[in-house]
């Protein structure tokens, strides 16, 4: 069974005792996220549906979130994402986006580039991310407004 979250692995950062959200997790928040601003609601079957998940599995996992201070559930039942859910969500929303237009910008096809954009936005160093964004605006050719 996967959790969004490591139980057991807990990180020590500037003296306050953090749960590692893991590449799964980042991956629920970010499709909550996606499904709001399409939809204007996620619900969890729609989690389910975008994720290809079982509604059992996305339900767990929902507990999980919930019992981290990422999610909460609405009067009609959606899934809400609580300030530190939706900074999470966008963060990795971010991401992808930005390294997604990257690999398009070096030729990746856009398919490519979304499945590749999917596991590194999970994966680089917030320095490498920082490295990237700086050569990208540097080389980026301008665009006209």
């Amino acid at each position: 069974m996967v959790y969004p979250f490591k139980r057991r692995m807990m990180r020590k950062k500037v003296g306050v005792t953090l749960m590692k959200l893991q590449e799964s997790g980042e991956n629920y928040l970010e499709t909550i996220l996606i499904l709001e601003k399409r939809n204007g609601i996620a619900r969890s079957v729609d989690v389910a549906t975008e994720l290809g998940f079982s509604k059992p599995s996305v339900s767990r996992a929902v507990s999980i979130l919930k019992e981290g201070g990422y999610v909460t559930i609405g009067n009609i039942g959606q899934l809400l994402l609580t300030d530190k859910g939706r900074q999470v969500a966008q963060n990795i929303y971010d991401r992808h986006c930005f390294i997604k237009e990257c690999l398009m910008f070096l030729g990746v096809s856009p398919e490519t580039a979304e499945a590749d954009a999917c596991r590194l936005e999970h994966v680089l160093s917030e320095e490498t991310l920082t490295c990237m964004k700086a050569h990208y605006e540097k080389h980026m050719p301008k665009s006209e407004s």
